[in-house]
């Protein structure tokens, strides 16, 4: 979504409050795709997560009228549409477990630790296999690396999976992404360093 002035946002706000039907539609048209991606990683189907969509537009329209600009508009949509994709996930088994929120997850540490120098070593703790730089850019953004990076983010822990599509697929800043999904800044961070580490590590065997 193209970044709007205050004075623009307000004026949209405005004009979704009057029932401007263009304005509504071209709101759905811009931030529809990006619903359903941040959606569809709660839920087990596409359908669902179109539903969850769906749902979430009629409480933007039920609720815009109490928004209050404490946030984005942008924000607050994606916040009504992750709650209701919570709401939706918990009823179908697929709830996002608390223990995903922070950093003490059962699958290990986010950098291999072999990578790092050991205790006997000049200096204990240093890389030992640094992330090497990509070459041939044409390759990194070719389809299929693409494809990889999206699948790489489905296997992912569901918190894991939404902050970094929210941080680096859809482009929202740290403090949109903590207020659209109710967490702190440091379970951000650790949550998109975890994600991004993985990510990385399967781009960095693919790259070769």
């Amino acid at each position: 979504m193209a970044e709007l002035t205050a004075a623009g946002e307000q004026g949209l706000v405005e004009a979704l409050r009057r029932g401007d039907e263009a304005a509504f539609a071209s709101l759905v048209e811009e931030l529809t795709p990006s619903m359903l991606r941040v959606a569809r990683l709660y839920v087990a189907s596409r359908a669902v997560a179109e539903e969850v969509v769906q749902e979430a537009w009629v409480g933007v329209l039920r609720g815009i009228d109490r928004f209050e600009a404490r946030s984005s508009l942008k924000t607050w949509i994606f916040r009504i549409l992750t709650n209701t994709a919570k709401t939706r996930g918990a009823r179908e088994g697929r709830s996002v477990p608390f223990s995903s929120l922070g950093g003490d997850e059962p699958d290990g540490p986010a950098v291999d630790p072999d990578r790092f120098l050991g205790a006997d070593s000049r200096f204990p703790g240093h890389w030992a296999a640094p992330p090497r730089p990509w070459e041939g850019g044409e390759r990194l953004v070719a389809q299929e690396t693409l494809e990889l990076i999206e699948l790489e983010i489905a296997k992912l822990p569901p918190m894991q999976a939404v902050v970094i599509t929210m941080r680096d697929v859809e482009g929202f800043d740290s403090d949109e992404v903590c207020n659209a999904l109710d967490i702190s800044e440091t379970n951000q961070r650790v949550l998109l360093h975890r994600a991004r580490s993985k990510v990385r590590r399967a781009l960095e065997e693919y790259m070769g």
